[in-house]
């Protein structure tokens, strides 16, 4: 079977060559595109990561595929209710990395609570090592509102309560079975208005989309921080500045940005944005990056060796099955 591998490194080929053999597998270090699909027409199934959108456009390049094998657990780069309509199945990696992402959202807020990217900079850029502007916070005896309790909610949860903070709850689907003495669920606006960190673990869905918005920002406790690990979609990036700049929020760790496809790589802006909406976002997400008392990754919350290889062999593993007429992990049509 012919498969096409876009965004391949050198650990995307080495287990997908152990793991694929008999496969014609076709390699590309670059993100999908139309004239790449345009001369390999007889793939059958494709595999990229989040930074690569499969369209509409680039699904009727493919006139055999039968196989979508997404190396995430969000689809919300590919057009899954077109795909599904063709017959073509779309799988993803739904359980990877919960301790890595809960990992490193404790990352962001540590790195905010205690002033660590001025106080590096401070000592590197200018050998100074006084104290006197860099005083931080402790998380001990702090509120922190938790938006979606599925695998990684469920471990901010237990790590929040290690370091003797109180936990705020918030999902459709409760699970009682986290609520203790220091941890009960709440309602959104109790969350909200109670925390002084909230932080979010949800999908990128329609209904989700800038949950965190001017309305939500403004009742959030006046001087909290917001942490998202999860998808850039989920906070309103316009809002948030304006929440930052009146000091409504006192700061952000952000590793998803709305438009992070288009920042990774900015030559897409001389082959021109899709929409006055992609531009102004994509103004106010570069603004986000230089703004003080915000810590910006790049979508890196769920990059450690061990999560990234885990993501990498369940593709594998996705696409054997889907070979053998077994197919797993594959998205439901939304």
């Amino acid at each position: 079977m012919k498969i096409l591998v876009f965004d391949a490194d050198a650990a995307v080929r080495e287990i997908f060559g152990k793991q694929l053999v008999g496969n014609q597998i076709v390699y590309f270090d670059t993100h999908v595109s139309s004239e790449t699909l345009s001369a390999h027409a007889d793939a059958e199934v494709v595999s990229m990561f989040v930074a690569s959108s499969f369209s509409k456009e680039h699904i009727d390049l493919l006139p055999n595929l039968k196989c979508i094998a997404a190396r995430s657990t969000g689809v919300d780069h590919i057009d899954v209710a077109y795909a599904r309509g063709k017959g073509i199945e779309v799988c993803n990696v739904p359980r990877y990395g919960a301790h890595t992402v809960a990992e490193f959202t404790f990352a962001l807020l540590l790195s905010l609570s205690r002033r660590i990217p001025e106080a590096t900079h401070q000592v590197r850029e200018d050998g100074d090592f006084r104290t006197e502007a860099l005083e931080g916070f402790d998380l001990f005896g702090k509120t922190i509102g938790i938006i979606g309790t599925g695998a990684i909610g469920r471990n901010v949860a237990s790590i929040a309560q290690g370091f003797g903070m109180e936990v705020r709850l918030f999902d459709h689907h409760p699970d009682t079975g986290l609520e203790g003495e220091h941890a009960r669920y709440v309602s959104m606006e109790e969350l909200l208005a109670s925390s002084d960190i909230v932080t979010l673990h949800v999908p990128a869905s329609a209904e989700n989309k800038h949950m965190l918005g001017k309305a939500e920002l403004e009742k959030v406790k006046r001087g909290a921080y917001i942490i998202n690990t999860a998808r850039g979609e989920l906070i309103d990036p316009e809002a948030l500045l304006e929440a930052l700049k009146s000091g409504q929020v006192a700061g952000a760790g952000i590793d998803v940005l709305e438009e992070e496809r288009v920042l990774k790589d900015e030559m897409e802006l001389v082959k021109g944005i899709e929409s006055i909406h992609a531009l102004k976002s994509l103004i106010r997400d570069h603004i986000l990056v230089d703004m003080p008392r915000v810590v910006v990754t790049p979508h890196i919350a769920f990059c450690s060796r061990d999560a990234y290889h885990e993501i990498l062999s369940t593709t594998a593993e996705n696409i054997i099955a889907f070979v053998s007429g077994t197919p797993k992990n594959v998205v439901a049509t939304p």
